[in-house]
């Protein structure tokens, strides 16, 4: 086991690309992901299982752009979750959520399939971000009054406001906005929320939040738990997150966030960002050949099994 690094604190931060993947993405503790979409939903429907599905898409077309999720699920009736979490503002959020939902819908039905029959599955986007909804703003402190931090959208009549399409939606969460503190946690919710943004700080389970269903998260987030393979990855992700942050936030202090300022800067770290992806390919295609067990390909690399078998 790795040694604990005071550095790093106690608990794996959920908010990096590894730790999302981590406690989220892993066959192995998916109990928390079904908890946590059940928590999002709060009854409109129950998710009492899912299976992880191929992350990485490719165009229908070789000028399509390549979609990649986070995560995406297939609920145990049918149903699709793509789960994103967003570290940095992005201007065009909305519309590559919009893109995200429609270029899934588009791959259920076949092609060339004739005929009248457009049934579809159930398709919900999941936003965790780290960035206020209400644009450039959201980096600068608000008023809790005029802050927002649950959207759940799905088509609606303008008029009536009743749901046109009940099979597509999107709840996002914005963090910065979430500002309640232990005695004001009212749902299970509440608790996610709060124990998302504040994780990487605690040092034990708090007794405001429940242990049945949090408990494992404490269980298996300690830093010092983690394999040599699982640390390195989880520094570098962390590193990653930070440089990103500094980035962003001496620029917006510049007052140079906008427009094609802004475009670089995202265009600058999804770039770094497909570049460790193809580095973890790389990596994963020889340790292949070297024989290594897929699960710990998996974990060294931070792909899914599913991308690793794939290879």
């Amino acid at each position: 086991m790795a040694k604990s690094n005071r550095h790093l604190g106690k608990y794996v931060d959920p908010n990096t690309d590894f730790g999302w993947k981590f406690y989220f993405g892993r066959e192995e503790n998916k109990i928390l992901l079904i908890e946590f979409l059940n928590s999002l939903f709060e009854g409109q429907k129950v998710i009492s299982d899912l299976s992880y599905k191929a992350v990485e898409h490719d165009g229908d077309h070789q000028d399509m752009r390549r979609v990649v999720f986070d995560l995406l699920c297939k609920g145990s009736n049918g149903e699709y979750f793509i789960v994103e979490m967003q570290q940095l503002f992005q201007e065009f959020f909305k519309d590559r959520a919009v893109y995200y939902t429609s270029r899934l819908i588009n791959k259920q039905l076949a092609r060339g399939k004739k005929g009248n029959d457009y049934f579809l599955p159930e398709v919900y986007f999941i936003g965790i971000l780290e960035f206020r909804m209400d644009g450039i703003k959201s980096a600068l402190p608000v008023h809790e009054a005029e802050s927002r931090y649950f959207y759940d959208v799905a088509l609606c009549d303008k008029y009536t406001h009743e749901v046109f399409y009940d099979k597509l939606g999107y709840k996002m969460v914005s963090l910065p906005s979430f500002t309640k503190k232990p005695n004001e946690l009212n749902s299970v919710m509440d608790q996610w929320l709060y124990l998302l943004k504040h994780l990487s700080t605690m040092d034990k389970l708090p007794y405001f939040l429940d242990k049945r269903i949090f408990g494992l998260i404490f269980e298996i987030g300690e830093i010092g738990k983690l394999t040599e393979e699982d640390l390195m990855s989880y520094e570098a992700s962390l590193k990653h997150k930070r440089d990103a942050e500094s980035v962003f936030n001496s620029a917006l202090k510049a007052g140079r966030i906008s427009g094609h300022a802004q475009g670089v800067i995202e265009g600058k770290i999804e770039g770094k960002i497909e570049g460790e992806r193809k580095k973890a390919i790389e990596t994963a295609i020889n340790l292949k050949k070297m024989d290594i067990s897929i699960e710990k390909i998996s974990k060294a690399t931070g792909l899914t099994i599913e991308e690793v078998e794939q290879l």
